[in-house]
Order: C-alpha cells, then sequence, then structure tokens
C-alpha cells in the first residue's frame, strides 16, 4: 500500500486545520492509499521545531505527498514539498491529482 503524507497550513488555523486534516486522511484511505497524518505524529507540548523533525522523517518513508489548499502560506510546509521535491517523492497538489495518482495504482 502506498503511503501518502498530508501537509497543510496548520498555525493561525482553528484548531490546526485538524478537520482538513481529517478529511484527507479519510478520503486518502478510501482511495486504497495509507495517509501519514503529522497531527498524529506530535504531541501537544512539542515546539514547532521538534514536530517538524518528526514530520520530515515521517515523510521521507512515504511514497507521494498530498498538499492542503493554504500550503503555500506555510513555512512547514513548504520545507515538505521542498523536500519531497528532492527525494523524488510523488506531489499531489489537487484532488484531480489524487484520483489520478490513486488510479495508477
Amino acid at each position: 500500500m502506498k503511503k501518502v503524507y498530508i501537509s497543510g497550513p496548520m498555525t493561525g488555523y482553528p484548531d490546526l486545520n485538524r478537520s482538513a486534516f481529517a478529511d484527507t486522511e479519510h478520503r486518502l484511505r478510501c482511495y486504497g492509499l495509507e495517509p501519514v497524518n503529522p497531527h498524529n505524529l506530535c504531541e501537544p507540548d512539542w515546539d514547532w521545531h521538534r514536530c517538524m523533525r518528526a514530520d520530515i522523517a515521517a515523510l521521507c518513508t512515504c511514497d507521494a505527498i498530498m498538499m492542503l489548499p493554504g500550503w503555500e502560506k506555510s513555512n512547514g510546509a513548504q520545507l515538505e514539498l521542498h523536500i519531497a521535491h528532492r527525494l523524488g517523492i510523488d506531489v499531489i497538489v489537487s484532488y484531480a491529482d489524487l484520483l489520478r495518482y490513486a488510479g495508477a495504482l
């Protein structure tokens, strides 16, 4: 099963944008993909740097990264996308891309 890391904005969003990440996690499962939700990787008392270290380690184990709307305004998501590009991890930037990616499995 292909693993897909979910990347998007958190800071400044109500409840750190958990609903968008949870919705995407559910959608990925429906397409037969294994989601990696960064909200499930960090403890509430961790700072941004510690979370990013855990997130990047998880990203490195994935086959693809799914970029959520608003990622362009997120320093963390920009960093994750840069790493994905450099490591040759597939990039999904829309739900149309997701359909194509899931259909190619």
